[in-house]
């Protein structure tokens, strides 16, 4: 039970239905669409349309997204691909002769085709119940009349001043005299509300042909970009089969490559080959955790790409050989080095969400710009953000994951689903970039191993081992509390420059018929129900 004098928030609780999201405005949404009569599915896209607008920051219709769907509570799981490809025009040959040595963030090759439009069209179109202008209505109001800054928001575009006022759309739409406004500020997006209002009465069609899809291109191309039309008009995610292991007697289910949910899978295969406390403190047990996830992460840069190119791989990185192999190189007491070596850049914001209905449809979505704010570079007529996802690409040739036409970059975002009994039970994802793996799996740990309920798991301090180093990014109370015999084992401990991660939940109770939900106090967000 909570301890009710120390600051936190309490689980949600309810039982008709539930949403737990990283912005207040976006959970009330999903709420006030459950109870107008839609599903999970309709009250996912149009909580995510609204964060595009209020959470501009970490995601929007220039970005990518991925979604798990369990009708009923089945755990015949639907998941989708909404990650977009690069234009059929890049090659890395090109790129490499050209003297490019890496992809940088506010380049258009760092641009590849957002792919979250397709999806949220497709998704309503094969499981929701209301029109796309019906669930769009409330992303559009708000961009055309306004919203205020929240904390986490404003504090996120504080950061992003100079790389926002390096594009004169963006600059014009979320600075004010060139400096980000302060928390309570009111901002409009009148350009977006345009073009949300088009999807919405035309659909997907609205966004990837016709004025909108002109503008994007000619702006990319005006930047030395190799988009075209053609690469918006066939822009077309897919439906894909859920990868999962069992952990402590559940099964957990994440999408396959181009994400990196595989990852997370090796590191709960890794942790399930050791005895762990029910300490969330212990320090034998964060030791394996992090020698667990620099090592499958090492394992992630060297496979993880666009799975026309790495079939193989998943099935290597979820064999038991795998993670028998990685366990023996684990020391209880001190760091493993070196790290096989790999090249990597840093993955920051995304937005994830979970609703679950009255019928127990289950909805894990996350929808990303990759970087805050993205490229920083704004389509000037459309008022599109784009993502800069194609900075995940490799430029070494014949890499996995090297750049090519119309290939997709490995991906950090990734939604999840815990089974119990043939049921799914719970929804969940963690926001963070390149911390989602680990996150998936420490979160997974504090629920099964140590036996916390959702918002004590989400609550306690994090820590995260930067890729390819030694050093790891911890949390206050952990840096005082463990810090010094960390670094005694061989880590360099440092303070993260923003809170690590984000976090969201909702635990099915089938025999109580209720639904309990927790979201991270790191964002602005919240777990709400009816």
């Amino acid at each position: 039970m909570r301890n009710f004098e120390d600051p936190g928030r309490s689980l949600a609780v309810a039982r008709h239905g539930m949403a737990a999201t990283s912005h207040p405005a976006a959970t009330l949404t999903a709420i006030e669409v459950l109870k107008a009569g839609g599903n999970a599915v309709d009250a996912a896209v149009a909580a995510v349309a609204v964060q595009s607008v209020v959470e501009a920051g970490s995601t929007g219709v220039g970005g990518d997204c991925f979604a798990m769907i369990a009708l009923e509570g089945s755990t015949d799981i639907r998941a989708y691909n909404g990650s977009g490809r690069a234009p059929a025009g890049l090659t890395g040959e090109a790129l490499r002769a050209e003297g490019v040595e890496a992809i940088e963030r506010s380049t258009p090759h760092a641009v590849t085709v957002p792919g979250a439009v397709d999806a949220w069209c497709r998704l309503l179109r094969d499981f929701g119940r209301m029109p796309i202008a019906e669930v769009l209505q409330p992303a559009i109001a708000m961009a055309r009349e306004g919203y205020v800054l929240t904390p986490r928001v404003a504090a996120d575009l504080g950061l992003q001043r100079d790389l926002l006022a390096g594009d004169p759309t963006a600059r014009a739409t979320f600075l004010v005299e060139g400096e980000a406004p302060p928390v309570g500020s009111i901002q409009h997006q009148p350009l977006l509300a345009d073009t949300l209002d088009a999807i919405a009465h035309e659909g997907r069609d609205a966004f990837y042909g016709g004025a909108v899809a002109a503008d994007m291109v000619d702006y990319l191309r005006g930047l030395g970009g190799r988009h075209s039309l053609e690469d918006f008009g066939s822009a077309q995610g897919d439906y894909v089969t859920p990868i999962s292991t069992t952990y402590r007697g559940r099964t957990v289910y994440e999408c396959p490559p181009n994400g990196q949910g595989v990852v997370a899978l090796l590191i709960l295969n890794i942790l399930a080959r050791f005895s762990l406390s029910k300490d969330p403190f212990a320090i034998d047990d964060l030791h394996v955790l992090l020698e667990a996830t620099r090592l499958a992460y090492a394992a992630r840069d060297a496979m993880v790409a666009d799975p026309t190119g790495s079939d193989k791989a998943v099935e290597h990185m979820l064999s038991s050989t795998l993670a028998d192999r990685l366990v023996s190189a684990i020391s209880v007491d001190r760091i493993a080095e070196p790290l096989p070596s790999f090249d990597t850049v840093e993955h920051k914001d995304t937005v994830y969400l979970c609703v679950v209905d009255r019928d127990r449809n289950a909805v894990s979505f996350i929808n990303s710009i990759f970087s805050a704010y993205g490229s920083g570079l704004m389509a000037p007529r459309s008022g599109v953000l784009f993502h800069n996802r194609g900075q995940s690409f490799s430029l070494v040739a014949g890499h996995p994951n090297e750049v090519g036409p119309r290939k997709r970059p490995m991906h950090t975002i990734i939604p999840g689903m815990v089974a119990e009994a043939g049921r799914v039970v719970m929804p969940f994802g963690v926001m963070g970039g390149h911390y989602q793996a680990m996150g998936h799996a420490h979160l997974l740990s504090r629920l099964y191993d140590c036996g916390l309920d959702l918002q004590t798991a989400i609550d306690l301090p994090r820590l995260f081992p930067l890729p390819a180093t030694a050093t790891v990014e911890a949390e206050a109370a952990i840096r005082t509390r463990l810090g010094a015999e960390l670094e005694r084992r061989g880590f360099k401990i440092e303070s993260p420059r923003i809170a690590i991660g984000g976090a969201q939940a909702i635990r099915i109770d089938w025999e109580r018929g209720v639904l309990i939900g927790a979201s991270d106090p790191r964002k602005d967000g919240m777990a709400l129900g009816y």
